[in-house]
C-alpha cells in the first residue's frame, strides 16, 4: 500500500511524502533527498531524523538521505577519467569532497512517484559540470517494500563517462538508549584503513585480532574505547568493510541485534564495501521527539563502493561508461525475535 501527502516545501515546491507499508513494515520517504524519515517496524521507528522537513533542510549530518554523485570521500577532491582531471568541491577539512559536496544529492528536490502497489521511484537531473562532475546524469531510486524488507534500488546513466557511487545514509536505532548495545555481525576479513583524514591509505587490513573483528558477533560498544590507532582516528567505527573486489549479490552479510526491543536488521547487497559509522561525530540538538542526536546514539550501514575509489585504481571500479546504465541494490530485512 501506497499513500502520498504534503510533509511541506521547498524552494516555492510542495514537497511530497509516499508512506510505503506492507507485511509489518511501514516506511516514510520523502522527496527531499529521496529521504527516509521513518521505518516503522513492530512499534519502533528504527532510524533517527527529524520531526519536520526543516530539520533534514538545516540539518547537517545527511540523516536518511540518498547520498551522490559519490557518497563518501574523494582524497584532494580530484580525480582522472581518460587523462582528464577533474576538481570536485572540497567541503571535508578543506582538501577533500564529501559526499557529492556542495550539489549532493542529500539537499536536492526529486520527482516521486508511486509505480506499483509496494514501491515508489524517486528521479534526479545533475547537469554536465555540476559540483565538477562530467557528464549529464539521470538518477532513479525505487523504495520498495516487501515481507518486512525494505529495497533500495539504483539506476543511472551519463551521457559522459564518469563516477558513480550512491548510497542511503539513514542512521539506524532500533530501539535502544544509543547504539552500543546493538550486537554486530559483518561477514568481512577486512577493511581499508585511513589516514588522519579518514582517507584510505590504498592497503587492505585483516580485521582479525583488532576492534574491528564482527566476524563473530559482537557489541557495538564493547571494543570502541579502544586506543586501537584508526578507531581514534574515526572517532569510533567509522571505516569501510570490505565486501567483496566484484558486484555479486550478498545476502545477510551484515546482521544488527538490540536487546532491547528485539528487533533484527539484516543488510543484503551487491556492492564491494559498506560503511559502518557509528556516529561518532554526531551532535544536534533537536532530533525526532525533540530529542537530540548526540555521539553513538545511531549506526550507519552505508553501502558502496570503497572511498577514494577515483583515486586508488587497485580498488574496485566505480568508473560508468557513457550511455551505459549502472544499477545497484539494497536490501534492509527487519524481524522481531
Amino acid at each position: 500500500m501506497v499513500e502520498k501527502s504534503i510533509i511541506g516545501t521547498y524552494e516555492g515546491k510542495n514537497v511530497y511524502e509516499y508512506t510505503v507499508t506492507d507485511g509489518g513494515l511501514s516506511v516514510k520517504i520523502m522527496e527531499y533527498g529521496a529521504t527516509i524519515h521513518n521505518i516503522f517496524f513492530a512499534g519502533v521507528d528504527c532510524i533517527a531524523g527529524y520531526d519536520s522537513l526543516d530539520g533534514y533542510i538545516n540539518g547537517g549530518s545527511y540523516q536518511g538521505s540518498t547520498v551522490g554523485r559519490y557518497a563518501n570521500r574523494i582524497g584532494g577532491a580530484e580525480f582522472e577519467i581518460n587523462g582528464i582531471r577533474y576538481d570536485v568541491d572540497k567541503n571535508d577539512n578543506g582538501c577533500n569532497s564529501l559526499h557529492g559536496g556542495n550539489c549532493g544529492f542529500s539537499h536536492r528536490l526529486y520527482k516521486g512517484e508511486q509505480i506499483s502497489d509496494n514501491s515508489v521511484k524517486f528521479t534526479i537531473f545533475s547537469a554536465d559540470g555540476e559540483g565538477g562532475y562530467p557528464g549529464n546524469l539521470t538518477l532513479s531510486v525505487i523504495f520498495s517494500v516487501k515481507n518486512d524488507t525494505l529495497g533500495i534500488s539504483y539506476d543511472a546513466i551519463s551521457d559522459k563517462d564518469t563516477i558513480m557511487n550512491f548510497t542511503n545514509h539513514a542512521y539506524f536505532n532500533l530501539g535502544s538508549q544509543n547504539c552500543l548495545t546493538t550486537v554486530l555481525k559483518i561477514k568481512s576479513d577486512k577493511i581499508t584503513p585511513v589516514d588522519s583524514l579518514l582517507i584510505p591509505t590504498g592497503q587492505t587490513m585483516d580485521v582479525e585480532n583488532t576492534p574491528f573483528d564482527f566476524r563473530t558477533e559482537k557489541s557495538i560498544g564493547r571494543d570502541i574505547d579502544s586506543q586501537d590507532t584508526q578507531l581514534r582516528l574515526g572517532n569510533g567505527y567509522d571505516h569501510n568493510f570490505v565486501l567483496g573486489l566484484d558486484r555479486q549479490y550478498k545476502k545477510d552479510v551484515i546482521t544488527a541485534f538490540c536487546p532491547e526491543s528485539g528487533i533484527t536488521l539484516s543488510c543484503s547487497t551487491d556492492l564491494p564495501g559498506v560503511q559502518l559509522y557509528t556516529s561518532g561525530c554526531l551532535d544536534e540538538p533537536c532530533g525526532k521527539n525533540q530529542k537530540p542526536l548526540t555521539q553513538y546514539y545511531a549506526f550507519c550501514l552505508e553501502t558502496q563502493f570503497w572511498p577514494d575509489s577515483p583515486n586508488k585504481p587497485e580498488f574496485p571500479s566505480c568508473l560508468v561508461k557513457a550511455g551505459e546504465h549502472f544499477s545497484s541494490v539494497t536490501e534492509y530485512s527487519f524481524k522481531k525475535q
